[in-house]
């Protein structure tokens, strides 16, 4: 059951990785698109692709970090408190970015825009730079079972430095595949070889940065390289497939769902890789396993079943949002969405109180299904 757990855990941080990895990666394209006349298309596009989706993407943080703290309350203890500083950085970067994209499309003098602007595009390389750290810190053993403040060494050593600069070219890689699809979808061709530039050069530099990485671990984790080397090593060597297919992909111009795909496989495949790797460990060098450092069974057992109606709630919704979108129907303003309603045959909204999206309620229905576990577990405590 620990194992199973430790899975679903891993999964949904794929899931995060994989969209909400490529809208912080929007923000870099973003800050790189030049002045205000030069950069207006690719803002425009970035801006277009990311606003019905990103909040619905952050599902998965909650999910992950419910999921931590229930069922593995001492490593979650440790990561939080051991790790405390580069964590509030990345959940600042969070709500910088949420606040600077929200308010950059409601101002209206100029200077003030540029300001929102700049807050969204420095605060989208920031939370998954310090993510990257903690990883990097978890890495090289630098979280005690125990500890009663942050280590700074642990996140700012080098294979620290490099895991959150390869979070931030990962992000960048997966923005600007998904965008060349946009542009695609759109038929723009000037956009599509911008973003396919990009692509090209993220999985480069991306692809570059996991060498160094693996190379620092042989020095910092020589358990965790050797593990990565041996029994990950076909995801690992699938992951450097994925990329090449997917340079291989752009340049041909195949169709935008497979190189999406291929994509986002690669991504995961570093993240499953690196699981394989430290499985049974939970942090490296403090003896916490998924076994002995697990929540009771009955926890466990009801974080499945939370997870299974997750996935019957959730899956849905999110089905929808994606369709929808894919297909151009989520537009910034309702005539827009009125219009698109109208290509693809749905129903027009109704008139009055504008129509709620579908990933709107999608925060809260995983809250529900989360407090459901925190009750049934204060109540085996008081019993």
């Amino acid at each position: 059951m620990p194992a199973t757990v430790g899975a679903i855990l891993l999964t949904g941080i794929t899931l995060y990785a994989v969209l909400a990895g490529a809208d912080f990666g929007g923000g870099l394209w973003d800050l790189l698109a030049g002045g205000d006349q030069r950069g207006r298309s690719p803002r425009q596009l970035i801006d277009q692709s990311i606003s019905p989706v990103w909040e619905a993407n952050h599902v998965w943080l909650i999910f992950d970090l419910v999921i931590f703290w229930t069922a593995f309350p001492r490593a979650f203890a440790a990561v939080m408190i051991g790790a405390a500083l580069p964590l509030w950085l990345a959940a600042g970067g969070i709500v910088l970015r949420g606040a600077g994209f929200a308010f950059r499309k409601e101002i209206t003098r100029l200077p003030w825009m540029r300001a929102a602007g700049a807050t969204f595009a420095l605060s989208s390389l920031m939370t998954p730079f310090f993510m990257g750290t903690v990883i990097g810190a978890i890495a090289t053993r630098g979280i005690p079972p125990n500890p009663t403040s942050t280590n700074q060494h642990a996140w700012t050593n080098p294979t620290a430095v490099l895991a959150g600069l390869l979070f931030v070219a990962a992000c960048g890689y997966l923005a600007a595949v998904y965008l060349t699809g946009e542009a695609t979808r759109r038929g723009d061709r000037r956009l599509l070889a911008y973003f396919t530039r990009r692509a090209q050069a993220a999985a480069v530099v991306a692809g570059a940065l996991s060498l160094a990485l693996l190379a620092e671990l042989h020095g910092s984790n020589r358990v965790l390289y050797s593990r990565l080397t041996g029994r990950a090593l076909p995801l690992v060597i699938l992951a450097a497939l994925c990329g090449l297919g997917v340079l291989a992909s752009i340049s041909a111009h195949l169709p935008r769902f497979e190189v999406r795909v291929i994509a986002a496989l690669g991504v995961a495949t570093v993240i499953w890789g690196w699981g394989v790797a430290q499985y049974p460990v939970l942090l490296p060098g403090t003896g916490l396993t998924l076994d002995n450092a697990s929540a009771p069974r009955s926890v466990l057992v009801a974080l499945v079943g939370v997870f299974i109606a997750a996935v019957l709630v959730i899956g849905p919704s999110l089905a929808l949002l994606f369709t929808l979108q894919s297909r151009g129907a989520l537009q910034p303003d309702e005539a827009g969405l009125l219009m698109a309603a109208d290509r693809i045959g749905g129903a027009r909204p109704a008139s009055g109180p504008r129509a709620k999206l579908p990933h709107e309620g999608l925060k809260g229905a995983i809250v529900a299904l989360f407090a459901a576990v925190v009750y049934l577990r204060n109540r085996r405590r008081e019993r």
